[in-house]
């Protein structure tokens, strides 16, 4: 049977490549998402791929996967370090959860320092860029093959 991992991105991803290069890189959002399918498929992984701008909707998609999905891979963007609600709905999923940040979160802004998600994240990578993503598949795959 093949196993699904849900990938979630928050606000403003839908602007990457376009909003600040500088610090998130040039790569878009659908290059995002090709790098994730590609990256999941020599596991015999499946991808559902969503960005929302709206903390509701990324609940909801936390919803769907606990019925649909193996493990989660979440981009909370700036709900990282707000949304009491996203960490919430992560707490009711069973499989594991890993939280990627494009940007390295920790040589920013103070207020970036801290994250709601990372309470229920089996593991956090941050500051590799877009890779990051293609860096938590692979690892979503170790953890889902034990």
């Amino acid at each position: 049977m093949t196993k699904t991992v849900t990938v979630l991105n928050g606000p403003n991803l839908n602007l990457l490549g376009k909003r600040q290069p500088e610090i998130y890189g040039h790569d878009t959002l659908a290059d995002v998402e090709t790098l994730c399918r590609d990256t999941a498929a020599p596991f015999g992984l499946e991808v559902a791929f969503h960005q929302s701008n709206h903390e509701g909707e990324i609940v909801e998609q936390v919803h769907a996967a606990r019925e649909s999905s193996a493990g989660i891979i979440i981009n909370p963007a700036a709900y990282t370090h707000t949304s009491v609600a996203i960490l919430d709905a992560l707490n009711t999923f069973e499989g594991p959860v890993i939280e990627v940040h494009i940007s390295n979160v920790h040589k920013r802004e103070s207020f970036r320092h801290h994250s709601y998600v990372s309470f229920r994240a089996d593991a956090v990578i941050a500051g590799c860029g877009v890779e990051g993503y293609a860096l938590a598949m692979r690892r979503m795959a170790s953890l889902l093959a034990d």
